[in-house]
């Protein structure tokens, strides 16, 4: 049994490449991006008003009732051609060119205009109202790095630094493939001892999500030989997402299909709860990661290992405070399901890994380390934001 780093380590480490395709701004959300970005101009390109009033010097504009000349007029996308000097002022817009000589922008309810002189109202103290050039970004400054999940946030950076289109990851073809002679589909009629086979779906929307591209295998048998028709099914898939049969029971055949038909194994176990039976290893080209039947612990290990073995950057771990008091931690690293509020964390009391209904309430994953604690209220810890 491994750690969670060992883990991502041996998957990063085998994350398959997709191939690449150069879209478009209007086809970038929810992309996955492929080679760093860096900004084709500065932004913004020159020092610019942040408001409407009167470009000065600030040493014009720090006595009540100063006066000072305006000397000309700089509206958005015609610069005034001159410097503004003691005694002087230009009427200046929002997002105008800051003339030379000028180090503040006094703005226009803090003066009274007469024909072409103001009179300040209200002193300043402080250079204010001028936006720096740069202060957002510079021309070849990464603006966004590879294996970053684009979305409205990412595609405004992009089109600002003046690029139309920019390379991604080639969406990448999971096969999901569920096994169990428990399991039926949602909306049927259920017997005793039968499970709504659940997993898929949520997996699959998570999937397509993080910019991937699902395919939902028709459930498997408790037979080797049926997971291993299900596996040939899934031959055009870049990663095989087997979902369940990976404990020690005599019904478990998911790994052992998989061994007959070549894989690889890299690892077997992993010390995280949920998901224990996590495993993962090669099958030729495609990669294939075996995932628990409980659904947090499917769920939870997704969003560990699935989403670094598409391309895309692990979620950081953020930090806040607890609201309440917790135990000591066992020997396993342990993501639990909670919310986190105004920089507080709340660990919901339920944490079986069969249940489903925390999710829709929950807002983070509290990462727990192992062998660690008890922690008191106030104690930070860290989290991934769901």
């Amino acid at each position: 049994m491994i750690s969670v780093s060992q883990a991502l380590t041996h998957i990063t480490a085998q994350t398959p490449d997709f191939g690449r395709e150069t879209l478009p701004l209007r086809e970038l959300a929810g992309r996955i991006c492929a080679a760093p970005v860096k900004a084709r101009l500065t932004q913004p390109p020159f020092d610019s008003s942040a408001m409407d009033g009167y470009a000065v010097k600030l040493a014009d504009v720090t006595a009540q009732d100063a006066q000072l000349n305006i000397i000309g007029e700089a509206p958005a996308g015609a610069p005034f051609d001159g410097r503004v000097e003691a005694g002087q002022t230009v009427r200046i817009f929002t997002g105008s060119l800051v003339p030379k000589g000028a180090d503040h922008v006094i703005i226009q309810e803090h003066v009274t205009r007469n024909g072409d002189k103001i009179r300040v109202d209200t002193p300043a103290t402080l250079a204010r109202n001028i936006r720096k050039a740069g202060q957002d970004f510079a021309e070849d400054d990464v603006i966004i790095r590879a294996g970053t999940r684009l979305d409205w946030r990412h595609v405004a950076l992009i089109a600002a630094a003046n690029i139309a289109e920019i390379a991604v990851s080639k969406k990448p073809h999971i096969a999901i493939l569920a096994n169990g002679n428990e399991l039926i589909e949602p909306g049927s009629p259920i017997a005793a001892g039968q499970i709504v086979n659940s997993n898929p779906y949520a997996l699959a929307a998570l999937i397509e999500s993080w910019g991937g591209t699902a395919t939902i295998l028709p459930v498997a048998g408790d037979s080797v030989e049926n997971i291993t028709q299900r596996i040939q099914m899934a031959r055009e898939a870049d990663i095989i997402l087997p979902v369940g049969g990976a404990s020690v029971g005599d019904h478990d055949h998911m790994k052992p299909a998989f061994e007959q038909a070549g894989l690889e194994m890299i690892f077997s176990k992993v010390a995280v709860k949920p998901g224990k039976p996590t495993w993962f290893g090669t099958l030729g080209e495609q990669r294939v990661l075996g995932l628990p039947g409980n659904p947090a612990s499917a769920l939870v290990c997704a969003h560990l290992f699935l989403k670094p073995l598409m391309g895309i950057n692990s979620d950081p771990l953020l930090k806040a405070k607890l609201s309440t008091a917790l135990p000591a931690s066992g020997p396993r690293e342990t993501y639990a399901r909670g919310r986190v509020d105004a920089g507080r964390i709340k660990l919901f009391p339920k944490q079986d890994s069969a249940l489903i209904s925390p999710f829709p309430k929950a807002n983070a994953l509290i990462k727990l380390p192992p062998n660690s604690g008890p922690w008191r209220e106030g104690d930070s810890l860290d989290y991934i934001a769901l």
